[in-house]
């Protein structure tokens, strides 16, 4: 079981991965929305794979921004079935 502080920087760094991200989502829109250069859908995705994706998800309804462009979606959305899956495990195997 993680201790309490372990337990708080976590709780941290996902609160600033998560801000970062849906941030990250909001530049882009504005970039695209002014036709300048855009980010690399790759790096929105590495930020949600690292713990971003409800902000990414927060982000995209907020700024109704990469809701239908594919294969982006199908990604995102396969990332996030396999973070709550690896989630189940590890609270199944930390709960033993």
């Amino acid at each position: 079981m993680p201790s309490p502080v372990e337990l708080t920087f976590l709780v941290g760094a996902l609160a600033v991965i998560n801000a970062l991200t849906f941030l990250l989502f909001g530049w882009d829109k504005r970039q695209a929305q002014c036709g300048r250069r855009r980010v690399a859908e790759a790096r929105l995705l590495l930020l949600a794979a690292l713990g971003g994706t409800p902000g990414a998800y927060a982000a995209r309804r907020h700024f109704r921004h990469k809701t239908r462009k594919q294969p982006f979606v199908g990604r995102l959305h396969a990332l996030a079935v396999l973070q709550v899956l690896a989630i189940a495990a590890l609270v199944v195997w930390v709960a033993g």
